[in-house]
């Protein structure tokens, strides 16, 4: 314009969580994108801290400057406590431009229009109205701040070039118009620079908003993959254990002997469920946090063997038949597989009148189908199951880009059919 911790558990160590992957959760800052500095921007969320800080020296600099540029515009008005007044009003205001940057955007301006009405001498004052149109268009309030900013700018032009005489101070004259094209200039590089930046805020507000979507539907697949490994591991282990306690509870005066068979399976198979928990259990720590390897690999097809006798123990006799050549399987791939025959197994003890089943498997080169038979009938009963069986067994084998079916025979009983794509890797490599 013109020329100790505080909830008393003192012994106790407290951890910060962290990812059901074992990663560490990243901190906010971390997540929001950008640069740090962007936490301060005069345009940041509402709520935000007060920012006092670049107030303080906004309100140095602009009435230091001001005492400069009076030095050189002896025809103006000298400032006195209402100038001075009005120097503090704008950065005093800029307190609250996070929270009401409309308001304080309007506030300002009428400041700084005044201040020019009173015919004190330009300078600095104008940075108070660019940190305000700032913070109000990065806060997404375009047209207020065009608006307040068309206003003040015809508010200049009337003081300047036809209200001049009724204003202080004496005997001003009007201003030239050739300093409206730099105001001009100023104006348009305000509103630029605040547009570029509510751009950028946007933007990194959209990658902050995907990263967190990101976030959550790891953490959900890998509550979803824990929520599987237990119910494979716990609906096997216990349906065993629940066949065998009524053998044991049958038998245990008739045949002693036979009841301490019994006995010893459950012992068997609650110690492998404890130990297949804690591994599965053992993946929600974080990598290095206990200085040890897991302790047992995943189970895959090479332990169909033992797989088989537990079904044994319970009472159900299984065949088991291979067609082509038996290659090496990729782990998630071996594990999916060994998962899908013992659930298949476990809904045949727990669902079944039979005692038999089949179970087929056939290599073919980068697939594997997996058959599990038997004969019936359903029981009608489902002996304390969940219902999440199938659905387990289908997700597994969706993760892995693979199907699924399952359902009656036409000719009486049930089978698992699943089709699992293999997909080489070097460590499987022969």
């Amino acid at each position: 314009m013109r020329g100790r911790n505080r909830s008393g558990d003192e012994g106790r160590t407290r951890h910060a969580p962290r990812a059901c992957g074992g990663g560490r959760v990243p901190s906010p800052e971390g997540r929001a994108g950008g640069p740090p500095w962007v936490r301060d921007w005069p345009g940041r969320e509402p709520g935000g801290g007060v920012p006092w800080r670049s107030s303080l020296l906004l309100a140095v600099f602009v009435l230091v400057g001001s005492g400069f540029a009076a030095r050189g515009q002896p025809d103006r008005e000298p400032l006195d406590a209402l100038a001075r007044a009005l120097l503090l009003a704008g950065p005093a205001m800029l307190l609250l431009r996070h929270r009401y940057p409309v308001t304080v955007l309007h506030g300002v301006a009428a400041t700084a229009l005044v201040y020019l009405g009173a015919g004190y001498p330009y300078g600095p004052v104008f940075l108070t109205i660019a940190v305000a149109v700032f913070a109000a268009i990065v806060a997404g309030h375009r047209y207020a701040a065009w608006w307040v900013l068309g206003l003040l700018w015809a508010g200049h032009l009337l003081v300047a070039h036809w209200l001049y005489r009724y204003l202080p101070p004496a005997g001003d004259g009007p201003a030239p118009w050739g300093q409206e094209l730099p105001i001009a200039a100023s104006v348009v590089a305000i509103v630029t620079l605040s547009e570029l930046a509510r751009v950028r805020r946007q933007e990194w507000a959209r990658v902050r908003a995907e990263r967190a979507a990101a976030e959550k539907r790891r953490a959900d697949e890998e509550r979803l993959r824990i929520a599987r490994e237990l119910h494979d591991v716990l609906a096997h282990s216990i349906s065993v254990i629940n066949v065998q306690a009524g053998v044991g509870l049958a038998l245990l005066d008739s045949d002693p002997e036979q009841a301490r068979t019994a006995l010893t399976t459950i012992k068997a198979a609650s110690k492998e469920a404890l130990g297949e928990v804690r591994q599965v259990l053992d993946t929600l720590r974080t990598p290095g946090e206990r200085g040890e390897a897991p302790r047992a690999p995943a189970p895959g097809l090479d332990r169909l063997p033992e797989l088989v006798e537990q079904a044994a123990s319970a009472g159900l006799a299984v065949e088991v038949t291979t067609d082509g050549t038996r290659a090496d399987l990729p782990p998630g791939a071996d594990l999916a597989a060994f998962r899908i025959v013992q659930e298949a197994l476990t809904n045949v003890v727990r669902h079944s009148g039979s005692r038999t089943a089949r179970v087929h498997l056939a290599y073919a080169p980068g697939r594997l189908d997996l058959r599990i038979d038997d004969e019936g009938p359903a029981t009608g009963t489902d002996a304390g199951g969940t219902g999440n069986g199938l659905a387990g067994m289908r997700e597994r084998a969706a993760s892995l880009g693979g199907t699924i079916e399952a359902g009656p025979r036409p000719d009486g009983g049930f089978r698992v059919h699943a089709t699992l794509p293999l997909r080489p890797t070097k460590e499987n490599t022969p």
